[in-house]
């Protein structure tokens, strides 16, 4: 009963709900103690569904705001006018200053040229 839709895990929910109250009222008519009710498996196991179905339910909800937000945003920088990027102007008249180790590199070559 894996399904990723609001309205069929509400549907799941309705269903559990209803299928647990149905089995609380037949343990009630027997005659059982709510100890007894409590420690039921089948009671259980319809709970715990009930909890997992309520789960799933936060995360779609959650899914779904994160989506819109998403979309909201995207639309908002869609509307923004673009900034233009200004490009780096290289400085006339001056270089670049060599890295350290263009520097070493640089000594070396000259003194293995005067040798």
């Amino acid at each position: 009963m894996v399904s990723k839709s609001f309205e069929s895990r509400e549907n799941q929910k309705e269903y559990w709900g209803s299928k647990l109250n149905q089995r609380l009222s037949f343990l009630t008519e027997k005659g059982f103690e709510p100890g007894k009710i409590a420690k039921d498996v089948t009671v259980r196991k319809l709970r715990a569904k009930l909890r997992e179905t309520g789960s799933r339910l936060k995360t779609i909800a959650s899914k779904e705001k994160k989506v819109k937000e998403m979309a909201r945003i995207k639309a908002e920088k869609a509307a923004a006018p673009k900034e233009e990027k200004g490009k780096k102007k290289k400085e006339a008249g001056k270089t670049p200053e060599k890295s350290k180790r263009q520097q070493k590199k640089g000594k070396k070559q000259a003194s293995k040229s005067k040798e």
